[in-house]
């Protein structure tokens, strides 16, 4: 039987460390960069305290709301059309750095690609529970979610994103397999999908570049293969406990944006091999308690959704890591409630407080 619970302390206690983390390693990261740039050396650490509080809100509402009424059919189309409606309208917003991934609302910016990974979990855990049934037959349980999360996947893709847009079909993917769809449509899907995935690579010069640089980055130690040298002096100059809080010196022009997408480097130098560990840890524990409120969950419903937020969250987790340890070609992804950034630190953060609400529904077995 299901019983109302209190929410998992140890979840929420592992979430709220890694923000109490990111603001003072934001800060660190950023400060010597926000005084060249803009002369306010305090202008990344105010954001991501804003951002912090404000994703605190976000994260007390989530825990409140019962997460059954996600599974309205109406609601979940609605949350598909706004999103739909945002993906389409980036693509004609002001480009930044070359994309266009961002609305720009009083100098903050707003990445309608993050909220679609929260949508895209939903409407898939509602199409599972009522389908999974007959899963293996692709064309009654599977085709809404191809045309819808494609549909996402193309509009993410002409930004450009591919980082984003990968990640969201391992979300989904790693749903669908939970569903028990056989083996056999996975290898099926994976050949099928390899010479897409290469073409996609290869057709930008910078991705093309990226991936190149992954393999021999020495080639070009001043071009494609920077950042990925950079980040490896960070991680091994750090040591057992690391250079210092502040005392980074990759974070000084060398590391690009190094508040941002390489701020794991940033702790490593300055933490060393200590710190590094701790943040590893506490993705370990989301990952750990995510699943085991998928699998004590209420109804199918509130396990599909917990195993799609809880793989949102470790899989970024683990993908920027393996970046900035040099296991991964270079990619766009921040890590999840630490680095600098408000669109992911908020849609994390709800992602939490979604997972902490179902873990208060919670099957008893007696």
């Amino acid at each position: 039987m299901a019983r109302k619970l209190k929410s998992d302390k140890v979840l929420f206690t592992a979430s709220v460390l890694l923000v109490c983390l990111s603001i003072v390693m934001v800060y660190s990261a950023s400060v010597v960069l926000a005084m060249d740039r803009f002369d306010q050396p305090y202008l990344f650490l105010v954001k991501q305290v804003l951002w912090s509080v404000l994703g605190m809100v976000v994260l007390a509402v989530a825990m409140r709301v019962d997460y059954r009424i996600y599974r309205n059919e109406h609601f979940v189309w609605a949350a598909l059309a706004v999103v739909g409606l945002m993906l389409f309208a980036v693509l004609f917003a002001s480009p930044v750095n070359g994309t266009r991934r961002w609305f720009g609302m009083g100098g903050l910016g707003i990445q309608p690609s993050e909220l679609a990974k929260i949508v895209a979990v939903l409407f898939t855990a509602v199409v599972l529970e009522r389908r999974m049934h007959r899963i293996d037959d692709l064309s009654y349980s599977l085709l809404p979610v191809a045309i819808v999360v494609g549909g996402m996947v193309g509009l993410i893709l002409l930004q450009p994103d591919f980082g984003t847009s990968m990640s969201l079909l391992l979300i989904v993917g790693a749903m669908v397999f939970a569903a028990g769809l056989q083996y056999r449509y996975f290898v099926a899907t994976v050949a099928a999908t390899v010479p897409l995935l290469y073409v996609v690579l290869v057709s930008a010069p910078y991705r093309r570049e990226r991936l190149l640089a992954f393999w021999n980055p020495d080639a070009d130690p001043q071009g494609a293969g920077f950042q990925i040298i950079q980040s490896l002096i960070a991680v091994g100059t750090g040591g057992i406990t690391g250079r210092g809080l502040m005392d980074g010196v990759q974070k000084l022009f060398y590391l690009p944006e190094p508040h941002t997408d390489f701020i794991y480097a940033v702790i490593a130098e300055e933490l060393g091999l200590v710190g590094a560990s701790v943040v590893l840890g506490c993705f370990c524990v989301i990952a750990w308690r995510g699943l085991r409120i998928a699998m004590r969950a209420e109804d199918t419903f509130g396990a599909f959704v917990a195993i799609g937020l809880t793989t949102m969250i470790a899989m970024q987790a683990l993908i920027n890591m393996s970046v900035v340890l040099g296991l991964m070609p270079t990619k766009g992804i921040p890590l999840p409630l630490v680095s600098a950034g408000g669109s992911s630190l908020l849609i994390n953060m709800l992602g939490i407080g979604m997972l902490l609400n179902i873990s208060q529904h919670e099957t008893v077995r007696t």
